[in-house]
C-alpha cells in the first residue's frame, strides 16, 4: 500500500535575530534576542507532514559537520527516515540568516552549502522509494534539474507530485505539466503568472493561469487570510485563522507538510488545505522554524476549539 510522503528540498540551521523591528538597509538595531534552530525549505516541510502524522523520508544534503549532525539528529527524533540524506565532504551544511520583526514579518539570506550538491543521481538512486510514495513534496531551494528529475520519477510511479515554487523561479510547462498541485504564495504566483494578487478578483485569473500551464490544482497561500483554492470539485477561498503572530518564518512550509500529510490519511482536498490552514496559524504564534511546527494532536485540538475561520478575502 502507497502511503509514503517523500520529501526532496534543502536542509539548513537557522541564525535567528528576534528585534523590535527589521534594520533599513545600512541601519544596525540593537537590542535583539539570538537563538539557533533547524530549518531549511525541505526539512520544515518533511518536520511538519511527520509531526502532522505522515510517514515521511527525506531526501537532502548535509555538511560532515557539527551542524549537519544536530540537523539528522533531530529529524530521527521526529520518526523521519534519514536513509537518504547524504553527507558532503567539501561544503557545509546549509545556513539560513533570519531577521524577525516585532510584527512577526521576516527577513531571510540563505547560504546554500551542501544544499547545492543534492543532484539527479542522488534522486535516481533512490528509485525504490518513490515506487511506495503516495505523495512527492518538493521546493526550489535545491537545483532545479534535481527538482526535475523527482517529479519525473514521482509522476512515473503514480506518486502525487506537490510542488511549493519557493524562492521563485520560472518554470517551463515541461514541469509543471507533471504537478498535481502547486502551492504558490503571492509573490511567488506573481513570478509564474505576472499578476499581482491586489484583491480576491485577481486570485482566480491567476489560477487559471496555471491551471493553463499543465497544473491540477492550484492552491495560493494567503498567510492569515487562509487559501484560494481551485481544483475539479471546488473554486474559492478557505480562509485563515486569526491569530497573535509573534514568527512567521516557517508558515508556508508548515502548510505545506501538514497538507501532505493529511492527503496520505485520506482526507479529501478541501479539509486537507482547512487542516493546513490551522497548522499554520499555529506555527506563526511562536519563534523558529522547525521549533514552532505543531503535531497532529495540537492541531486537531485547535480546530475543535476554534470552529470555523473567521478571516474573509
Amino acid at each position: 500500500m502507497k502511503n509514503t510522503i517523500v520529501v526532496v528540498g534543502s536542509s539548513n540551521a537557522d541564525m535567528v535575530v528576534k528585534t523590535s523591528r527589521l534594520p533599513r538597509p545600512g541601519e544596525t538595531v540593537l537590542g535583539g534576542e539570538f537563538f539557533q534552530a533547524p530549518g531549511g525549505k525541505g526539512a520544515n516541510q518533511a518536520v511538519s507532514a511527520a509531526r502532522a502524522g505522515g510517514k515521511v523520508v527525506f531526501i537532502a544534503r548535509v555538511g560532515r559537520d557539527a551542524l549537519g549532525d544536530r540537523l539528522i539528529e533531530g529529524y530521527e527524533k521526529d520518526g523521519i527516515n534519514v536513509g537518504l540524506v547524504t553527507r558532503s565532504g567539501d561544503k557545509p551544511s546549509g545556513v539560513a540568516l533570519i531577521m524577525v520583526g516585532g510584527n512577526g514579518e521576516n527577513s531571510i539570506a540563505v547560504a546554500a552549502g551542501a544544499n547545492s550538491e543534492l543532484a539527479p543521481e542522488h534522486i535516481e538512486k533512490a528509485g525504490d522509494v518513490f515506487s511506495s510514495a503516495l505523495v512527492l513534496l518538493v521546493q526550489l531551494e535545491i537545483p532545479l534539474d534535481t527538482v526535475e528529475t523527482a517529479v519525473r520519477m514521482a509522476a512515473e510511479n503514480g506518486a502525487m507530485v506537490i510542488l511549493n515554487p519557493a524562492p521563485a523561479r520560472e518554470l517551463g510547462e515541461e514541469i509543471l505539466s507533471k504537478v498535481d498541485v502547486i502551492t504558490p504564495n503571492r509573490s511567488e504566483t506573481k513570478a509564474l503568472t505576472g499578476i499581482d494578487i491586489d484583491s480576491g478578483r485577481d486570485l482566480p485569473r491567476a489560477a487559471d493561469v496555471l491551471i493553463g500551464k499543465g497544473v491540477k490544482r492550484v492552491v495560493i497561500t494567503l498567510g492569515a487570510e487562509g487559501a484560494y483554492l481551485k481544483e475539479a470539485d471546488y473554486e474559492g477561498p478557505l480562509p485563515g485563522y486569526e491569530v497573535e503572530a509573534v514568527d512567521a518564518t516557517a508558515a508556508g512550509d508548515v502548510f505545506n507538510g501538514a497538507l501532505a500529510a493529511a492527503l496520505t490519511k485520506g482526507k479529501p482536498f478541501k479539509m486537507a488545505v482547512e487542516f493546513a490552514n490551522a497548522a499554520a496559524a499555529i506555527s506563526v504564534q511562536k519563534l523558529g522554524a522547525q521549533t514552532s511546527i505543531p503535531y497532529k494532536r495540537a492541531i486537531d485540538d485547535f480546530i475543535k476549539t476554534r470552529g470555523k475561520p473567521r478571516i474573509s478575502l
